[in-house]
């Protein structure tokens, strides 16, 4: 056999094996794909929810707590002093106690004034309240508690501040209410009445 002949056939031999080994390559790469399926698992998570509540009830004491709805249902103050029959120069104090029920939430209080307070005797009398410690509602007391409403108010003014209310009567917030008949009032302030009303508004947070 010719030297060329030699290289010819060893040439076509290097061919044949490498068409072989490629083949095989191809057929092994198509078997590992479709034997090579990924293995899958899966965590499934559930939560049941359910709305809590908020509410809030009032106390002329400060031990007998109940919720007052409306207005014709108005917890009504009781003044250490008679406030029936004021006179210039005569302050007079009452208390009134505000706690959440005992399945709410937390959440805030904020002291409102009713727009018709104004009208009859209470176009005269001036007032302010303060957050006392206790159940004790008096000059002393006033004079040592937080500034709810500025002292000398008219009877429209509320508060432009909250108080915090924990969950489930946990805390009670006491406003301490000093109303004043101004020791400049006249004569035309003789015989009038009046019916102021206030409003603790809550609110859940």
């Amino acid at each position: 056999m010719s030297r060329r002949e030699h290289a010819s056939r060893s040439r076509s031999l290097v061919l044949r094996r490498a068409r072989a080994i490629f083949a095989s390559g191809i057929v092994l790469g198509v078997g590992a794909a479709s034997t090579l399926a990924a293995w899958t698992d899966q965590e499934h998570a559930t939560a049941t929810f359910a709305a809590g509540t908020f509410g809030i009830e009032g106390s002329t004491n400060g031990v007998d707590f109940s919720e007052h709805l409306d207005a014709a249902g108005a917890a009504a103050l009781d003044f250490t002093v008679a406030a029936n029959a004021l006179v210039p120069g005569q302050t007079v104090y009452g208390r009134f106690s505000v706690r959440t029920l005992a399945e709410s939430a937390a959440g805030t209080a904020q002291l409102t004034a009713d727009g018709g307070n104004g009208t009859g005797l209470g176009a005269f009398l001036r007032y302010g309240v303060r957050t006392v410690a206790g159940t004790t509602c008096d000059a002393t007391t006033y004079a040592a508690g937080t500034e709810v409403v500025p002292t000398g108010s008219d009877l429209t003014t509320g508060s432009s501040t909250t108080q915090q209310l924990s969950a489930s009567a946990g805390s009670v917030v006491t406003y301490c209410f000093a109303i004043s008949l101004p020791s400049s009032t006249g004569n035309e302030a003789q015989g009038l009445t009046g019916t102021p009303r206030w409003v603790v508004a809550a609110q859940a947070v």
